[in-house]
């Protein structure tokens, strides 16, 4: 969870080094394993700067010693103080809530740590003359290091041989790659295009470019957090604030204008104290998402930002590729169609394809399978080599003595020509199959546009394999409300045909994405089409950020390194664990076993947190915008005495919110989660909670007529409470099922058993005749009082939604000059 702390890593990292001099390490040989052992020995391995997750004594540390747990033991001493023991129940409550939080928070970083230690970034490096791969972690300064397409730059670099391309936008936000030569610089954190080469590592661990910045990060800003944990922080806040001037306030009130004994005068202000502290629902989330995590984890999915959970559950657009996502990793060439046989045989586009292939870096899947197909071996000697980028989409070779050739997508070589073999082309794609075309190029290959002659040779077809579970899953997805877009860098009609076989709706409404040519333009192609070929990496990215400024929520899967963009944009990134390194650390989830087919489980288990904390939350506000609200009454309020004890309030959060809610938060739930938050809870809770300040005051009311004891309101009071809280879990249990049913009755059944059979425990006195009416006249209130509550505010809603349309419209309207 990168939000976490930084742990043991971080302080070895920044431990002092032993000066040891940088070597000119030769690019064959590498380091030995002594120098390698030396330089992690005297500080120069390239640890993170930043542990995945918390140590375990921090996990305690931070569970423990937080602001409530402070509040209930200065409450505590409070009532020790005065001698009421059997008030202190709050602190087994909060005992227990704080181990409960501290077991599951660690069963949660062990499996995280597991799965990191399984998914963790690896490196081919030369060591003794010998390449082989080990953890990025693993590497020091002055190892050389093998790059290819694909990998992301562990630690700053300077190029010793061959020649790469590198992306650095998620650094510089620059998006065009940029061509590495020897001698060039690379930069930790950007990754690998196009091209291959070696280069020694010169800054490690914490000195490195990409460290750096994440260091001046952590100083300029706390960590990001999701939109529910925000909320809850300032809900945790404002209470927090409000607690102490609260607090002092009804003590005075109590015990100076009452002229109530000091006992009582502190019994009661506790008792409001308490009731006004959310003590289990901070615990309730994190307990959640920590469950969450470890099914995500037995469901073979690393969660690399929690907060990507309850993205999850609002996701309403998914965006795809075709490779690897609806079709399978690996392409076959299936046919190879010659297009001026006069002047180029079928044998000889074999043996260029074959010198081709020998020539150029199969760091592709399209790439794989054309070497795997034109294989054979071939004389031929190549002076000059342009690999493959997703931005031009194309690759070239120039052989000495027998010219340049170029093969790539048709439309991108061939330019405005294209018309040419557009026809024949399409016949292909309209099957579903890709096509590269074969050229040979009259001009000089620098890796820009090609400008000379094009004489096309021959196009070569090739099939993806649809993966069996993907008409299943996207038939999900558009049941469950959740719009797919492929985003492609294929023809978009081959995409289209493909998307249609996978059974994606509204496969067949396509665009060619360069014929984009603004914002303006991908802004409204997102709304109107569902599958756009020919789209760049910086496309990509736009396309997910013009979804996101429409209002939409956005999950993006992907395992290409042309994905990164996207996925890091993406409100929810997902990348495939058997895809480029680059684009697994740039998401926020990671799918271990790389199968789409599990993304469906995946969302299910966002929304199922997210939806049942909404639920639970919803029964811990109803007391506290009860307490928080009758204290404030009873400050001001002449003559008005607080009337609950904390054993009362102990009771009523146990049976009505603390078992419940812990239950309820681990149940299955699909419905997609809409609104925000904190005004979701609210409104689920506010009429339970208005309904107990009516009632109770009711019982004041009473008490001022007819001149009950204090110890009779306080029963009175404390059985409104708790029967008002079994009517409000019932409405939250809703709709029922078996397990839901259960759970009502047993948390019923308890209150009244605890009520009748341990009253007196509960600082409870039995009900008079003249009590027990009031007492019944007052529940009987409660139903109707709640929906009269949940009418008023359905009508506030529509009356706020209606001004702000009226409000909206207004804004549109033109006011004309006059003439």
């Amino acid at each position: 969870m990168r939000h976490q702390h930084a742990g043991t890593a971080a302080a070895e990292a920044e431990a002092p080094r032993r000066q040891i001099a940088a070597a000119a390490t030769d690019p064959e040989q590498g380091l030995t394993a002594g120098q390698a052992a030396e330089r992690a020995a005297a500080g120069y391995a390239n640890l993170p700067v930043e542990a995945p997750t918390k140590t375990e004594l921090q996990i305690v540390r931070d569970n423990v010693f937080t602001f409530f747990n402070l509040i209930f033991v200065v409450l505590a001493v409070c009532l020790l103080f005065v001698g009421d023991f059997r008030d202190m129940l709050f602190l087994v409550i909060a005992v227990a809530n704080t181990l409960i939080g501290i077991v599951q928070e660690i069963r949660s970083k062990r499996t995280i740590d597991k799965l990191t230690l399984l998914s963790a970034p690896r490196a081919t490096v030369v060591r003794d003359g010998q390449v082989g791969t080990l953890p990025t972690d693993k590497l020091v300064r002055d190892d050389v290091v093998l790059f290819a397409a694909g990998n992301q730059i562990p630690a700053d670099a300077v190029v010793l041989t061959g020649e790469i391309q590198v992306n650095e936008s998620l650094l510089t936000g620059e998006p065009d790659a940029i061509v590495k030569r020897p001698g060039d610089a690379l930069l930790s954190g950007s990754f690998v295009v196009a091209g291959s080469g070696r280069a020694q590592l010169t800054k490690v661990g914490a000195e490195s470019y990409a460290s750096r910045l994440t260091l001046e990060a952590k100083k300029d800003a706390g960590p990001g957090q999701s939109e529910m944990m925000n909320s809850l922080d300032k809900l945790i806040r404002v209470i927090g604030i409000a607690l102490v001037p609260m607090g002092i306030a009804l003590f005075v009130k109590q015990y100076f204008f009452l002229e109530s004994t000091l006992s009582h005068a502190i019994t009661s202000t506790v008792a409001a104290l308490i009731g006004m502290i959310p003590e289990g629902l901070y615990l309730l989330t994190s307990v959640a998402l920590a469950v969450s995590v470890i099914r995500l984890a037995r469901k073979k999915t690393l969660v690399h930002d929690m907060s990507s959970i309850e993205t999850l559950a609002r996701v309403d657009v998914l965006c795809v590729d075709k490779t690897g996502t609806i079709t399978e990793p690996g392409m076959q060439v299936t046919g190879l169609v010659p297009l001026d046989e006069e002047k180029f045989s079928a044998r000889s586009l074999e043996t260029v394809l074959s010198a081709f292939y020998a020539a150029a870096d199969a760091d592709n899947d399209t790439a794989r399978a054309m070497a795997a197909r034109f294989r054979e071996k071939s004389v031929w000697k190549a002076d000059k080599v342009v690999p493959f980028t997703s931005a031009t989409k194309w690759s070239a070779v120039s052989f000495v003595g027998h010219g340049s050739y170029v093969v790539g997508a048709p439309e991108f070589v061939m330019g405005q020509r294209y018309a040419d073999l557009k026809d024949i082309a399409e016949e292909y794609s309209a099957q579903g199959e890709r096509v590269l075309l074969l050229a040979k190029y009259d001009g000089r290959l620098d890796g820009k546009a090609l400008t000379g002659a094009l004489a096309p040779m021959a196009l070569v077809r090739i099939v993806n394999k649809i993966r069996p579970e993907a008409p299943e899953t996207f038939r999900y997805f558009a049941e469950q409300g959740v719009a797919v877009k492929v985003i492609s860098g294929d023809n978009a009609l081959t995409v289209s045909q493909v998307a249609l076989r996978a059974g994606i709706e509204g496969a067949e409404r396509y665009i060619d994405a360069s014929t984009l040519e603004s914002d303006g333009d991908i802004a409204r192609a997102v709304e109107q089409y569902t599958v756009f070929g020919r789209v760049t990496p910086n496309q990509k990215r736009k396309f997910v950020q013009a979804l996101k400024k429409a209002g939409h929520t956005v999950a993006m899967t992907g395992d290409g390194v042309n994905d990164v963009l996207a996925l890091k944009d993406a409100d929810c990134g997902i990348a495939m664990a058997s895809g480029a390194d680059a684009a697994c650390q740039a998401a926020h989830l990671v799918l271990l076993d790389s199968n789409f087919a599990s993304m469906p489980e995946v969302v299910l288990e966002g929304r199922r947190v997210i939806n049942n904390i909404q639920r639970a939350a919803s029964l811990f506000l109803v007391k506290n915008i009860f307490s928080f609200l009758l204290a404030i009454i009873t400050i001001f309020a002449t003559n008005m005495p607080y009337p609950l004890v904390p054993l009362q309030l102990s009771l009523v959060s146990a049976l009505t919110i603390g078992v419940p809610s812990f239950f309820l938060a681990l149940e299955p739930n699909k419905a997609i989660v809409q609104g925000r938050f904190l005004h979701n809870v609210l409104k689920r809770a506010c009429p339970g909670g208005m309904t107990n300040l009516f009632l109770v005051l009711g019982a004041e009311l009473f008490v001022a007529a007819f001149g009950f004891s204090a110890a009779e309101l306080s029963t009175v009071a404390a059985m409104l409470m708790s029967f008002n809280g079994i009517f409000v879990l019932y409405q939250v249990c809703k709709p029922f099922d078996w397990k839901r049913r259960i759970l009502w009755c047993a948390m019923t059944l308890g209150m009244v058993g605890a009520i009748g059979w341990f009253g007196g425990f509960f600082s409870m006195v039995p009900l008079t005749f003249q009590t027990g009416l009031v007492f019944t006249v007052l529940l009987l209130l409660a139903v109707p009082c709640q929906k009269t509550i949940l009418r008023i505010m359905g009508i506030y809603s529509r009356t706020r939604d209606a001004v702000k349309v009226r409000l909206k419209a207004r804004r549109r309207v033109r006011v004309l000059p006059e003439d």
